[in-house]
Parts: C-alpha cells; sequence; structure tokens
C-alpha cells in the first residue's frame, strides 16, 4: 500500500500528515503559520513534510494551501489569508529541499476532494464544498472530477463580492463573502453585538478576559451552544450569509450536495440550521426544483490534508 503526505497550510496552522490509499491518516504533526513571511511558512512546510518522513515511507507529497494556485499546480499566484506570499514557485522549492514529488492546490479544492473520495460526498457525482475558517473557500466536483478552471483558480467562493463597497477584504476588493460567512466574520460580529449588549452576552464575556476584544471563535461557539443570547445570534447571522451564498451557488453549479467543512463547521447544527434555513427560503425557484442537501465535512479539518495526499497519489 503506498504512503503520500499531505500537507494542510492555513492562515494559523502547517498540518501534516501521513495518508494511505484509504484516507486513512497514519500519523500527524502540526506547527505554527508564520502567515506574514513567506520564507519562513517554507521552511515550516519542510519541517513538517521532515517529521513525517521520519518513520514513514511516503512516495509523494500534496500541498493544499488557501491561495490562487497555477493550473500545472506549481506555483501559487496570491494568498489572500497569507499576508507575506505572493506569486511563488512553491512545488520547485519544496521538491528541492525533501527529494519528493510535490503537487501544489488550492486548500479548498482538497478538502473537496476528500470529502468527495472518502467522505460526505463520497454518493454524489456533482457537489460543492465550502470550507468555512479563517477566510471562505471553495471547490467544486463536477462529475467525479476536480474543477479548476482555465488557469487553475477556479471555485474560488470566498471572493464572490456579496455587498458593494462593503468591507476590505484582503484580496483588495471590498464586500468578499468571505468577509459575512467567515470565522473571522463570526468573531468580529460577535465581538460587536457583546460590546452593545453587554448584559445579554454575561456567558460570552466570562470565557474570554471579560472584554469584547477577547472573544475567540471557540468561546462563541462554547456560549452559544449553552444558550447565550449574543452567541447566537452570530451564528444565526453567519448562517444566513452561508446560506444566501449557497443559493447563489445553486443557481450557476445546480450541486446534488453543499458540503460545509472548515473549522466553524465543527459547530455542527449551530452552523448547519441557520444555513439551511437561509438556503432554501433564498433558492431561487424554490419548491419547483430538486434542492441539493446542505451536510457537514465528516473528515472535518483533516479533509484538506487528506484530499492532498490522495491528489499527490494521483498526480
Amino acid at each position: 500500500m503506498t504512503l503520500t503526505i499531505g500537507v494542510d497550510i492555513g492562515g494559523t496552522k502547517v498540518a501534516a500528515g501521513v495518508v494511505d490509499e484509504d484516507g486513512n491518516i497514519l500519523a500527524q504533526h502540526r506547527v505554527h503559520t508564520p502567515a506574514r513571511d513567506a520564507e519562513a511558512t517554507t521552511d515550516a512546510i519542510v519541517s513538517v513534510i521532515e517529521v513525517m518522513r521520519a518513520g514513514h515511507d511516503a512516495e509523494a507529497v500534496g500541498l493544499g494551501i488557501a491561495g490562487f494556485v497555477d493550473a500545472t499546480r506549481s506555483t501559487v499566484y496570491f494568498a489572500p489569508n497569507l499576508l507575506g506570499w505572493r506569486d511563488g514557485p512553491l512545488r520547485a522549492e519544496v521538491e528541492s529541499r525533501v527529494g519528493l514529488p510535490v503537487v501544489v492546490e488550492n486548500d479548498a479544492n482538497a478538502a473537496a476532494w476528500g470529502e468527495a473520495r472518502f467522505g460526505a460526498g463520497r454518493d454524489a457525482r456533482h457537489l460543492a464544498c465550502v470550507t468555512i475558517g479563517t477566510g471562505v473557500g471553495g471547490g467544486i466536483i463536477s462529475d467525479r472530477a476536480l474543477f479548476r478552471g482555465g488557469f487553475g483558480v477556479g471555485g474560488e467562493f470566498g471572493h464572490i463580492q456579496m455587498v458593494e463597497n462593503g468591507r476590505q477584504c484582503g484580496c483588495g476588493q471590498r464586500g468578499c463573502w468571505e468577509q459575512y460567512a467567515s470565522g473571522g466574520a463570526l468573531v468580529r460580529d460577535a465581538r460587536e453585538r457583546a460590546a452593545e449588549a453587554r448584559a445579554e452576552a454575561e456567558m460570552l464575556l466570562g470565557l474570554g478576559d471579560g472584554t469584547p476584544e477577547g472573544i475567540t471563535g471557540r468561546h462563541v461557539t462554547q456560549a452559544a451552544a449553552q444558550g447565550d443570547p449574543v452567541a447566537v445570534s452570530a451564528f444565526e447571522a453567519l448562517g444566513h450569509w452561508v446560506g444566501q451564498g449557497l443559493a447563489d451557488l445553486a443557481a450557476v453549479l445546480d450541486p446534488e450536495c453543499f458540503v460545509l467543512g472548515g473549522g466553524v463547521s465543527e459547530a455542527g447544527r449551530l452552523l448547519l440550521d441557520p444555513t439551511v434555513a437561509a438556503f432554501e427560503a433564498l433558492l431561487t425557484g424554490r419548491g419547483r426544483r430538486p434542492t441539493a442537501r446542505v451536510v457537514l465535512a465528516e473528515l472535518g479539518n483533516d479533509a484538506g490534508l487528506v484530499g492532498a495526499a490522495d491528489l499527490a497519489r494521483l498526480r
């Protein structure tokens, strides 16, 4: 059985795992992402690969990165949430240092592939995966094949403009979907709501340092699960934005299934219920057309790692 290494490169962590042909992770290691320094990020990538190689005979490496990757799966054009990164030949750099074949893929594409092969989308021929974490990523599986587009950067759902002249985005534009439907958006909204309604947010504030600025995403999820009204309302607002975006995507892609992944999806029904409600209410032609299922990712935060490893095997 062949083994490959998958690496998930995000705005906060670089996680690597050794993955077998059935999508099982045999070992894992992660380090913090030095997101403002491209050279240091490359060093971090190499370091986690070397840790994984130390105990396993891997034949290739798949890198999933939160950025725009070219059609040859070698160069990162732009990584909005890795602020020090611009147009880098990542594949060549890592191959020269680790001595293994490397493929580079957008992290949400890798997650979509992982869920399509081994997770919540394995029974669907056409699906769209939306990863909700630091930003919002997307991946499209069309007739069981990964859709990348003409230049390799298809499926960048997070940078669809949802609000004209809206919030500034790291991509340089304003009003992008990820500014309203990401983990960062959830925390921003919860902090604003807590600042305006401190009495109602007593539980939420108490999980941090007592200030709105001390609220984290984990605090919002924990407080919402315990019924804190401000945290619950923040999730309801997030779910509305996610559902609105899914309804728009359904009009274009018509998938059988939407898979919600990324760190925020670990909140489970706190995210899923308001998302499905908004999606079904806003879907064009609702009641007169089939409605795509909206499900939570089964592989969780490991989807991108597993998908990147499998894509390396199929290179």
